[in-house]
C-alpha cells in the first residue's frame, strides 16, 4: 500500500537520528538497510511516495547523516537519471527540484562535478517549461554553491537564455534572484554583462517582469558596492543584509561601558 511506504519514509529521519547517537551499538544499519530504502523510493511508482522520500532524503542530507560516497555512488546517479533528457516528464520535474535544494548542502566539488553539467543541460530543455522555471527560481543557490569560476564559466551563458525565455514567467524568476547571481560574479562581468542583461528585464514587455526588476535593482546595485566599507553582505539564506561597522560596534561598546560606569557611580553614591 503507497500509504504505509509513505508513512515508513516519514519515519526514516527519526530512526537515523537514533542511529546516529547510537553508532557505537548500530554502526552500519543505517548505510546497510535504511538509506538503500530512502534511494530506492526515490523511483516509487506512487507520487506521495516519491514525495516523502525526497523529504526524508533532505533531511538526511541536512543532518549530515549521508556519507559522501553514498551522494556520489547511490543518490546522485540516481536524479541524474530521472532528469535525463528521456526520462518521463513528473520524474524529470521531481528531480530537478530535488538537485537544486540538495546544491546547498552539498560540497562544492560534487555539485560541479556531478549536477551542474547536467543543471546546464535542463536549463536549455525545450519540451518542459515547468524544468526551465526550476532552474530559473533556483539559479542563485547554484551560483552560490558552485562559486565564481564555474558560475562565470558555464552558469552565466545558461542565466542569458533564461531571461531572453519566451515565457514571461522564467523571465520574471531570472529578475528575481539577480542580485544572488550579480553576487557571485566579479565586478567586470557585472559591469559588462549583467548591467545590460538586467537593463533588458526592467525594459521588458511584461509588466510582471518589469515589476520583478525594479524591485531587485537596490539589491543589484548593492552588490557594485565594496563589502568591506558597505557592510553588505549576503546570508546563507540569500537575503541581504548589513554588517555593523566596526565604528558602530565600538560606539555601542563605548556607549555599553558609559552606561556601566554610570551605574556603578550611582551605586556607590548610594
Amino acid at each position: 500500500e503507497p500509504t504505509v511506504r509513505t508513512e515508513l519514509m516519514e519515519q526514516i529521519p527519526p530512526i537515523a537520528i537514533f542511529l546516529q547517537e547510537s553508532r557505537p551499538k548500530f554502526p552500519t544499519a543505517f548505510f546497510e538497510y535504511l538509506m538503500p530504502i530512502v534511494v530506492r523510493y526515490l523511483t516509487d511508482v506512487n507520487n506521495q511516495v516519491r514525495k516523502a522520500g525526497q523529504e526524508a532524503l533532505l533531511i538526511l542530507l541536512e543532518q549530515d547523516l549521508v556519507t559522501q560516497s553514498d551522494i556520489e555512488n547511490k543518490v546522485c546517479p540516481i536524479l541524474l537519471d530521472l532528469s535525463a533528457p528521456d526520462s518521463d516528464d513528473e520524474y524529470k520535474v521531481e528531480a530537478v527540484n530535488i538537485i537544486c535544494k540538495m546544491a546547498s548542502m552539498l560540497s562544492r566539488t560534487t555539485v560541479e562535478h556531478m549536477l551542474l553539467p547536467r543543471f546546464c543541460e535542463l536549463c536549455s530543455d525545450g519540451k518542459l517549461f515547468q524544468v526551465r522555471k526550476i532552474c530559473a527560481a533556483n539559479f542563485g543557490d547554484i551560483c552560490n554553491a558552485v562559486g565564481q569560476e564555474a558560475t562565470e564559466r558555464l552558469l552565466i551563458p545558461k542565466f542569458f537564455e533564461l531571461c531572453s525565455d519566451s515565457v514571461w514567467g522564467m523571465r520574471k524568476a531570472c529578475a528575481e534572484c539577480f542580485m544572488a547571481v550579480s553576487y557571485t560574479t566579479s565586478p567586470e562581468i557585472r559591469r559588462s554583462k549583467l548591467s545590460p542583461l538586467f537593463i533588458s528585464l526592467i525594459s521588458d514587455t511584461c509588466r510582471w517582469v518589469r515589476q520583478a526588476a525594479f524591485q531587485s535593482l537596490g539589491p543589484f546595485i548593492s552588490t557594485f558596492a565594496n563589502p568591506s566599507s558597505a557592510g553588505l553582505y549576503i546570508r546563507e539564506d540569500g537575503t541581504l543584509s548589513i554588517r555593523p561597522s566596526m565604528e558602530d560596534v565600538n560606539s555601542n561598546s563605548c556607549q555599553r561601558s558609559n552606561s556601566i560606569t554610570l551605574m556603578s557611580s550611582s551605586t556607590n553614591a548610594a
